[in-house]
């Protein structure tokens, strides 16, 4: 979905941003490369909107990287990518602490190779009190799996912290999941219409943005036209139109 209007630069800016960044494969597959090159070209991509996301004033962006489903892809892929992500921390960790940024990853990080959990354990430690830009990679990641495993984590506590299981309302469950924060935009790349079991719970009331572009080609113009796009929707949230216009007005 590709719009015309115009970013507004007093306009609303989405507080959280979630990408899925989809289209690394079939980008370097219409240049004749590897599948691994595209995801190469998409690591340096998202450095790019990293940057334009803090210009914009952005608080939290969240980037699916890696889902719980993509183990089926081919084990040479699969492998690369693992090398890639380990590649990426090494060579961007200095430069978002020094830009101020908070790295979580967020996702069973269980199933990745120890060195490279300790990686991800390292970056996250030492831009843990970073005040600036969230940034959010869910690498091994599932919206249904973060549902069951926020259920699992509070049932302990029912069980071994005597919570009281009447306790449980939406408010509470979400400081259970791997992200408390709703999304406000999410985005998509590469064309397809589908949200691929990504912050599933997160997004019940985010506006959804779909555009052709392939996430190695996405830039900051393409950032600004998401942006332009959720500006120009009016967020409800189960009110009516004359409510919200009345909210505006006071």
């Amino acid at each position: 979905m590709q719009t015309t209007v115009k970013y507004n630069d007093g306009g609303q800016i989405p507080h959280h941003v979630a990408i899925i960044m989809d289209g690394n494969g079939r980008w370097a597959k219409s240049k004749g490369k590897h599948r691994v090159f595209g995801h190469s070209q998409g690591a340096n991509s998202l450095t790019i909107i990293v940057k334009h996301a803090i210009l914009r004033r952005i608080n939290t962006l969240s980037v699916f990287a890696f889902s719980s489903e993509n183990w089926k892809r081919p084990a040479s892929e699969v492998s690369s990518l693992l090398k890639l992500f380990s590649l990426s921390i090494k060579r961007e960790l200095k430069e978002l602490i020094e830009n101020d940024i908070k790295i979580q990853f967020i996702g069973d990080l269980t199933k990745f190779p120890a060195s490279l959990q300790k990686q991800m354990s390292q970056a996250m430690e030492k831009s843990k009190n970073n005040q600036g830009l969230n940034l959010n990679v869910a690498v091994n990641y599932g919206g249904r799996w973060d549902i069951v495993n926020a259920c699992k984590l509070y049932m302990q506590d029912v069980l071994l912290h005597n919570k009281d299981i009447n306790a449980l309302d939406e408010a509470v469950f979400k400081d259970y999941l791997s992200l408390p924060c709703d999304v406000d935009l999410l985005i998509r790349t590469g064309g397809e219409y589908r949200v691929s079991n990504f912050l599933l719970y997160q997004s019940a009331y985010a506006e959804y943005y779909f555009t052709d572009v392939l996430w190695p080609d996405f830039n900051e113009a393409d950032l600004d036209k998401a942006i332009a796009f959720y500006q120009k929707r009016e967020r409800r949230f189960g009110m009516i139109s004359e409510q919200i216009r009345g909210q505006d007005a006071n």
